[in-house]
This record gives C-alpha cells, sequence and structure tokens, in this order.
C-alpha cells in the first residue's frame, strides 16, 4: 500500500523490449535505502516489482497490460519517474489509500500557474474514472496524492502547491501528456455495496403522488 508521497524522481537509465512486456531499470538512490529483491516500488503511481538492485538503480518488469493501461509505455531513456515506496507500519499516513492498481490514463489539457508557486492542473479523464471523482475526493495522479477541486464533463483539476510542483514530474509535464489515474479504492468499495443493497419497495407511484397534491 502507498500513500501518494513521493519520495524520490529517478529517470530511466534502461528499457528492455521483451516478448511480452518489457523491463525497464530506473536510476535512483533514496527508494533503494531499504529495498531488497522482489520489493514493491511504485514508478508513477504503479506497483513494480523491483528486481537486479544495484547502488543506484533496480530493474522491474512491465507487463503488456500495464504497458498499454499506464503512461509506463510512453516512457523514453531519461525520462523522470515518481517514486515511492510502501508505507512501513511505523510511517505516517500522509496521503491516501493507494494500492498501484493504475485504472486509466488521463490527459493533461493544462498545468497554470495560479501565483506564488501554485498550479492549476486540469486532466480529461475516461468514463471509468470520472464516475469515482467527486469534489474534494482524492485522486492519484501519476502516484501523487491530491485533493479533486473540481469535476466537470469528463474533467478534472487539482491544484499543485508549490512543494509538490518542485519535487515531482509535474514541474516538466506539457499538455496531451498521458498521466497515471488511480481512483479511490473506498469509492469502488461502497459503490459494490450499494449495488448489492435490496432497495425496499415504497410503493409510491406517479398517481399516488398526484393524490397527494404534487
Amino acid at each position: 500500500m502507498f500513500t501518494g508521497i513521493i519520495e524520490e524522481v529517478g529517470a530511466v537509465a534502461a528499457i528492455e523490449p521483451r516478448e511480452a512486456g518489457s523491463r525497464l531499470s530506473i536510476r535512483c538512490r533514496k527508494v533503494l535505502e531499504d529495498a531488497v529483491e522482489g520489493a514493491s516500488i511504485s514508478v508513477n503511481g504503479v506497483c513494480l516489482t523491483a528486481v537486479d538492485i544495484q547502488a543506484d538503480s533496480f530493474g522491474a518488469d512491465v507487463s503488456p497490460e500495464t504497458l498499454e493501461r499506464s503512461n509506463l509505455g510512453d516512457l523514453e531513456l531519461g525520462a523522470e519517474v515518481n517514486l515511492e515506496r510502501p508505507l512501513s507500519p511505523s510511517g505516517r499516513f500522509g496521503g491516501h489509500i493507494m494500492q498501484g492498481h493504475v485504472d486509466g490514463a488521463g490527459e493533461l489539457l493544462a498545468l497554470e500557474p495560479l501565483g506564488d508557486e501554485n498550479w492549476w492542473l486540469r486532466v480529461r479523464v475516461p468514463e471509468e474514472v470520472e464516475r469515482y471523482a467527486v469534489y474534494k475526493g482524492s485522486i492519484g495522479i501519476d502516484g501523487v496524492s491530491l485533493t479533486l477541486a473540481a469535476v466537470e464533463e469528463g474533467v478534472v483539476s487539482v491544484t499543485v502547491i508549490p512543494h509538490t510542483f518542485r519535487n515531482t514530474t509535474f514541474r516538466t509535464c506539457t499538455p496531451g501528456r498521458r498521466l497515471n489515474i488511480e481512483c479511490d479504492v473506498l469509492a469502488k468499495y461502497v459503490e459494490k455495496m450499494l449495488a448489492n443493497v435490496e432497495r425496499p419497495k415504497s410503493g409510491l407511484t406517479i398517481e399516488k403522488l398526484q393524490e397527494l397534491g404534487y
């Protein structure tokens, strides 16, 4: 489990196409301080398994589905990526619950300055993502935990504060870029539970409402 608080911005050191998927090599240091073979590391919000751990890099195998569903398939050599280790039992919960399971990719429409180094980020998201987006709710964008400031007609907007802008890949984002989106898992559970609730029949009809003067 992750929280969406980015620990380090790494860079793609190598991309090795495989018969099914590919292997990425990510250059970094901080997230490797306690990493062991098989550990999970979030890369742009995607939970990957670290292999071939070196002093300044790790490898990760990426499946064909992940390459298609996320922006990991768009990465080029030298591209920066947001990195986060899983939450430890003694860690502080600074963001929101994130699993590293990307629901889809959105399109960056605009990243506009608001003043004082704050930014307004607008992303067009797929319909299956928008259904879970609510005003003031949580959303993961490229692995960053953010609060939804606006939701309208397939577009979600968030404010990016100075610290987040300086310490994530948002500082290099340009319109048209695909961004990984993870919906709030709590919203999915609520939807599932409500779908299974048997609604009692009220017996209320249009005729009854008319009788009551409506």
